[in-house]
């Protein structure tokens, strides 16, 4: 079961970014790709924790999970338990912006 997971408009901007970049090339992989960046950020749910605490913040309810080369960036909130998405960060972008 785990927490909700949730997208914030920034994460949704940067998604949305993201695949439209791909898709010049393939929309098809562009759309795959989304996806699978979706379903990464979604998995975070059940353990929350699991991610490692993002370095530049050193705030244990900030963490990340890697995907390649992106860095999906979270929040955890305890009370109510819920898991919010801030950002899909390439990391050719340099430190995240959060």
């Amino acid at each position: 079961m785990g927490v909700p997971v949730i997208l914030t408009p920034q994460s949704q901007q940067d998604l949305g970014i993201i695949v439209r970049r791909i898709a010049k090339d393939s929309p098809e992989r562009a759309r795959a790709f989304g996806n699978l960046l979706i379903d990464k950020a979604l998995s975070i749910g059940p353990l929350p924790e699991r991610g490692r605490v993002v370095p530049e913040l050193k705030d244990p309810n900030v963490r990340e999970i890697i995907h390649g080369s992106y860095r999906i960036i979270y929040e955890v909130f305890r009370d109510p338990g819920a898991v919010y998405v801030l950002r899909f960060w390439h990391a050719a972008r340099g430190a995240p912006q959060i």
